[in-house]
């Protein structure tokens, strides 16, 4: 590491989930790293020496183009004051934007004006969590398969960002007029070097990066490092800007890889979960824990939005369940098919309520729900399921801050919080709803730590 800057990296993540992601690749990786909710204060930094990674989560993923040429200025500034060597604006490894809603092109805009760059490297690619950039186009792995992005049986049914293309480069091109370029697989063989400058003489001032293994996730950190000497580099992409990185300087004898974290065993209270996902992969994780030992309960999202008090009594028997030394998940949808979500979506038509709007009361509701029942139960480990949800919920929980503790997947481990209250030192997990394996809430349950 250079002693040039005070951190290596510097993140703003799109939603909770994903920022959470980017700080455990570097806590893992052996980079000490934090997730902050908000700004930190000088007093908040100071509970941790020998950071070489600070985090901002937020939920600009489901914003519009103007709150973010509102808001994303102030905040990649404040980043950059801390005197970081790469600003990172995270967003999902799957790529979820749009025009009209988590912009990545307006982000790339914004970007560019504050920092004089010559080129923004944009890292979507991720071999570590199956996800792979080939001559431009990105592709994801689910279960057994490995699928091209606007093919992929969640991403491509998304209910917001449902991906219809696949080449990184067309998509994003439908958010800005910045021109966007690729470095290839085959541009690594031939000298990735020439090729970029042969880019930038064109114009292009946005490069995605193939990765497809370690090699080439290995130059494409190379080329991200290089880029940050002398100057503070502004970059885009998944935790992939971190792997590559990482992987770079261990390839190059600069760093050694800590050995993962082992589970931290079960605790004495039992766990809950609450999930405002309508994945199918979160829905078959459902389906395990109540398999398996979990007490699961409905949250009526489209009574909810009608008025009624659905929570009281969800409250009492989730609580009475807890008392009882049973695990609990409530969620509000189990997949996409699940009547649930048809039922919400006539109750969202019927009352005229924004649907946004709407998504976040659910993550409030969810969140204090989890809030309350922490307290009266006791409990010491918990998860949260749905990137948008994580955001909100966390909120109401008035946690300040994230740090890796257990690993499980990547991008889903087990984190503690620091509050200012009650919810000090609990133990807490983020997991996107796309993400996981069959058996992730009992994983978490056991305590996370590295599998064989």
């Amino acid at each position: 590491m250079t002693a040039d800057y005070a951190l290596d990296f510097a993140w703003y993540g799109d939603d909770f989930t994903g920022a959470a992601a980017t700080m455990e690749a570097l806590a893992f990786g052996g980079l000490p790293a934090v997730l902050f909710l908000e700004m930190p204060t000088a007093e908040q930094l100071a509970r941790f020496p020998g950071l070489r990674g600070v985090g901002i989560a937020s939920t600009s993923r489901t914003q519009s183009p103007d709150w973010m040429r509102a808001n994303l200025p102030m905040a990649f500034q404040a980043l950059a004051d801390l005197g970081a060597r790469v600003i990172h604006y995270k967003v999902c490894s799957t790529l979820d934007s749009a025009p009209h809603i988590g912009n990545i092109g307006c982000a790339l805009e914004i970007g560019l004006e504050l920092f004089d760059n010559a080129f923004v490297p944009v890292v979507i690619a991720a071999p570590q969590m199956r996800r792979y950039q080939a001559f431009g186009h990105l592709f994801a792995g689910v279960g057994a398969g490995i699928h091209r992005l606007d093919r992929h049986p969640v991403m491509a049914r998304h209910p917001v960002t449902p991906m219809d293309e696949a080449d990184v480069a067309l998509h994003l091109s439908r958010q800005t007029d910045v021109a966007i370029g690729c470095l290839t697989l085959e541009d690594y063989a031939s000298g990735a070097d020439a090729a970029l400058a042969g880019l930038m003489a064109k114009g292009v001032r946005a490069v995605t990066l193939d990765e497809l293994d370690a090699g080439s996730e290995a130059e494409a950190g190379r080329l991200i490092w290089a880029a940050s000497e002398g100057k503070p580099l502004f970059a885009i992409g998944s935790q992939g800007v971190e792997y590559a990185v990482i992987r770079h300087l261990v390839a190059s004898g600069q760093h050694v890889l800590p050995p993962m974290p082992t589970s931290r065993g079960r605790v004495l209270t039992p766990v809950m979960v609450v999930s405002g996902s309508v994945s199918p992969i979160t829905a078959a994780q459902i389906q395990w824990a109540r398999a398996n030992g979990f007490t699961t309960f409905v949250l009526d999202a489209a009574a909810l939005c009608r008025g009624e008090d659905v929570v009281t009594p969800l409250r009492a028997a989730a609580l009475a369940a807890l008392q009882a030394g049973q695990d609990v998940l409530v969620h509000t949808a189990e997949g996409p098919e699940d009547p649930c979500v048809a039922a919400l979506a006539q109750a969202l038509k019927e009352t005229g309520t924004d649907p946004a709007v709407f998504n976040q009361r659910i993550g409030e509701t969810l969140g204090a729900l989890l809030a309350g029942l922490t307290r009266e139960a006791g409990l010491k480990r918990m998860v949260i399921s749905g990137g948008d949800t994580s955001g909100h919920a966390m909120r109401q929980m008035g946690i300040f801050a994230l740090e890796a503790l257990a690993p499980t997947i990547p991008g889903a481990s087990l984190s503690r919080a620091y509050a200012a209250g009650d919810f000090d030192g609990l133990e807490i997990a983020l997991k996107g709803g796309q993400m996981g394996s069959e058996d992730y809430f009992g994983w978490i349950r056991d305590g996370g730590g590295a599998r064989p």
